[in-house]
């Protein structure tokens, strides 16, 4: 009996990996429902792309029916080879729409030379977006974020903006008018850096922010993957306490009522511990321990954390 070659079955199985993190934040927020026309956004950057592919693989087996559409933006940037998502698009069979509008130019004449222009130019491309859902009937817009694209935020928003914020993994589009999705929630960057390899999908730079070395995510993203290679386990435990949060032992007098607290009273969460005693299920130990060798997620994790963690094979 032949054996299949050891990278096919390393392929097959990053494949399976991949499929399953994207059905597993699908499951959980709901981000699916029968009928849906979904406006997959796609830059031709490898997460877009990995987007794409992951979510037409789920649409021949998934339970429900729903429909893609891919949708590029062309801003416009100097250079842009424009051949290349229609092309790749016509020949996998996926209905698309590209879009051309020139934000680059606007970018470049409102914002100064040196000077950051991803907020910008993040803005503008995502109103001309949310405005071709609404002209395409679609019901969902999906986003290519990644797990951490979503701590990289987090991060961003603690050091320079001074809130405890990430990216969640479902939410309704600042008009209100569509609800947005990211089902690459779960998902790691650098598995979805070498499916684009494995997939040779035609990438495309973003030439209008390549000349922008110093941009605080470029900073945030190089000190998480520092930590991903010194301490095994850190990142993941960071993304489970996105969904282990506890309000009474935090410092927002909106989210919990601190002014009202009386003695006796019992909490969720329990009271005044100092530090928590942090003990790891025992099928959890391995690689999942902070750098003084301490267990780093608490017993008590909901399930629906450690069933996420436990599809996720280091």
């Amino acid at each position: 009996m032949s054996r299949k070659p050891k990278h096919e079955l390393e392929n097959n199985k990053l494949n399976k990996r991949l499929r399953h993190a994207v059905g597993d934040a699908v499951n959980d927020f709901n981000m699916i429902e029968n009928g849906d026309k979904i406006m997959v956004c796609l830059s031709g950057g490898k997460d877009s792309y990995a987007l794409l592919d992951i979510l037409r693989q789920l649409q021949a087996s998934a339970p429900v029916d729903f429909d893609l559409l891919a949708v590029n933006l062309d801003q416009k940037q100097p250079g842009f080879p424009e051949h290349v998502l229609p092309e790749y698009l016509q020949s996998i069979g996926v209905p698309y729409k590209i879009i051309e509008e020139d934000t680059y130019s606007v970018v470049k004449r409102v914002i100064g030379e040196g000077k950051t222009t991803c907020s910008l130019c993040s803005r503008l491309r995502r109103g001309v977006l949310y405005r071709a859902a609404k002209e395409s009937g679609c019901t969902k817009i999906a986003l290519g974020h990644h797990r951490d694209d979503i701590l990289e935020t987090l991060f961003l928003n603690m050091f320079y903006g001074g809130k405890l914020k990430a990216m969640p993994p479902k939410l309704v589009s600042d008009n209100g008018e569509h609800i947005v999705i990211r089902p690459l929630a779960y998902v790691k960057e650098k598995d979805l850096a070498r499916y684009a390899g494995l997939k040779q999908f035609p990438i495309i730079p973003c030439n209008l922010c390549g000349s922008q070395p110093n941009l605080q995510r470029q900073v945030i993203k190089e000190m998480l993957q520092d930590w991903d290679k010194r301490f095994p386990g850190r990142i993941e435990s960071m993304f489970a306490a996105l969904q282990n949060v506890v309000p009474s032992h935090l410092a927002d007098t909106g989210l919990f009522d601190f002014a009202g607290l009386q003695r006796g009273q019992k909490l969720k969460h329990g009271g005044d511990l100092a530090f928590d005693k942090e003990i790891l299920p025992p099928r959890f130990s391995d690689g999942l321990r902070a750098e003084n060798g301490e267990t780093i997620l608490p017993a008590a994790a909901p399930k629906k954390v450690i069933n996420i963690l436990a599809s996720k094979p280091q």
